[in-house]
């Protein structure tokens, strides 16, 4: 079994993200220079997997989808900061103009692979690495496989579980459908990642106002002015699973399972993610399924993520991302450790360059895993701007603490956590007794229940009311009822 003690856990981490870097100096396999790979949109875990083409040795031009903005490229995990690129390139009026630029830019040296970073960038990647005649998944016959409604269509038309659902840009075109379909219903973004816009509606009046809300409002992984989808309310536990492809063959990476809860008037939040062994009855249900959704999407190479509900009839798909995991990648040093050497990450570019030790990948996970752990997602019922991180150095001082990833430094202005974009930071906990994982777990829990994670500027109050220096802090019950408004706040 995985032994990981406190005092080396920092030195785990930098050589689980560096150790490419040091098998370059060393191995033939990294010997890639004077070739090109192409990522499109390096932001959140395509960072990591822009930085893994660097550390082998390729030339690396990075192509900018038009809607990505300055801010969202800012959105890079810590091992892709300073990362120095050959090119960057930004999208054209045209998938022939941008082919050209990314050409001119690579100045004559041989373009090898067109691989998507974030979820932004799956349009984009699809039609330039087609018409960069790389491998490509093509253009997809029946719609854009980024639009969620085309994956559903897809899914239902191969004669597997799909959601119920309604389309539309105006509330006419989905009001009959919301009158016939049992409350609650789910109303989202056609196009978008980490819970960003995604609503459990409990009344038909609640449900038109976010409809209404989504239409007129900038999304941050989707276009304005996309189309709204009303779902039928999927009762089960959501699970992830994510697979590695290369010329239809695809081979799972991990199943993960999702720990979501409603808090802070939000109904998806994110509060962690657990590793599912690949030979327990749910796995072995999932991941036929999920590679039917991938052969109806027509997803022959590189990495996916998808998003499943286990209901009580079976396996429904809630998304399909045509792309590697999210969440910044801080879930590399995990999945490596379970699995004893490998992740997406990595397995995803061997899937575009290298076939050899694509081939060379089991078809699943390893059961048992080859260690415990799992990636806690740090949540916040308090804002303000920060003045100290108090919490973190706590967490950090765990015996099974190996990283922390978090965008929040001293300065930043924190907001109460409704999605993933509003999630203060994740960690990742691993160690050799799961009892001690799971103590651990608990600490992280009661700092963010007794809205310890931060200091911030001025006095902590109760919303409606100042807070003396003789109250309590607010019940965690209260903080996470979402009907109640006694939050941590900073006025």
């Amino acid at each position: 079994p995985f032994r990981l003690k406190q005092r080396f856990a920092s030195k785990y981490i930098a050589w689980s993200f560096t150790r490419l870097v040091l098998a370059a100096q060393s191995s033939q396999h990294f010997a890639m220079a004077g070739q090109v790979v192409v990522v499109v949109d390096p932001v959140s875990t395509g960072g990591c997997v822009a930085v893994e083409a660097v550390n082998r040795g390729y030339s690396v031009i990075i192509a900018w989808c038009a809607e990505m903005t300055t801010d969202m490229r800012t959105h890079v995990p810590d091992v892709a900061k300073g990362i120095k690129y050959y090119a960057e390139v930004e999208e054209r009026e045209t998938i022939p103009e941008t082919a050209a630029a990314v050409k001119e830019a690579a100045g004559g040296m041989p373009i090898v692979a067109c691989i998507v970073g974030a979820e932004t960038g799956v349009t984009l990647a699809d039609h330039l690495s087609a018409e960069l005649k790389v491998r490509s998944n093509g253009i997809f016959p029946t719609g854009d496989r980024r639009n969620k409604s085309v994956q559903q269509r897809a899914v239902k038309a191969a004669g597997l579980r799909a959601v119920r659902e309604a389309l539309g840009t105006t509330w006419s075109e989905v009001a009959a459908f919301v009158d016939k379909e049992p409350l609650p219903i789910v109303v989202k973004p056609v196009e978008s990642a980490g819970s960003d816009g995604v609503k459990l509606c409990k009344t038909k009046e609640e449900a038109k106002a976010h409809f209404q809300l989504l239409m007129e409002s900038q999304r941050k992984c989707g276009a304005q002015g996309a189309a709204v989808l009303c779902q039928e309310f999927l009762k089960g536990k959501e699970y992830v699973v994510d697979h590695v492809s290369r010329d239809g063959v695809h081979k799972c990476m991990m199943v993960w399972v999702y720990d979501k809860r409603a808090v802070n008037g939000a109904a998806f939040v994110y509060h962690g993610m657990l590793p599912v062994d690949s030979e327990s009855a749910e796995a072995k249900v999932l991941i036929p399924y999920v590679r039917g959704v991938l052969d109806a999407l027509q997803i022959t190479n590189g990495a996916s993520h998808g998003e499943v509900m286990m209901t009580e009839s079976g396996p429904c798909l809630v998304e399909m991302n045509c792309r590697a995991h999210g969440g910044d990648g801080t879930w590399m040093p995990l999945a490596r450790a379970l699995t004893g050497g490998y992740c997406q990450v990595d397995a995803g570019a061997d899937s575009f360059v290298d076939s050899a030790a694509f081939a060379a990948l089991p078809d699943k996970p390893p059961s048992p895993f080859k260690a415990a752990g799992q990636e806690v997602m740090l949540v916040s019922f308090s804002k303000g701007k920060v003045t100290a991180m108090p919490g973190f150095e706590k967490i950090k001082a765990l015996p099974s603490f190996v990283c922390l990833e978090t965008g929040v430094d001293i300065g930043s202005q924190v907001e109460y956590t409704v999605d993933l974009f509003t999630n203060v930071g994740s960690c990742i906990l691993m160690h050799q007794d799961s009892a001690q994982v799971a103590k651990d777990i608990e600490t992280i829990r009661q700092l963010e229940k007794d809205c310890e994670l931060f200091e911030y500027e001025g006095h902590g109050v109760v919303l409606s009311r100042p807070r003396t220096s003789s109250e309590t802090k607010p019940k965690y019950e209260d903080l996470v009822n979402e009907s109640s408004y006694s939050w941590c706040v900073l006025m």
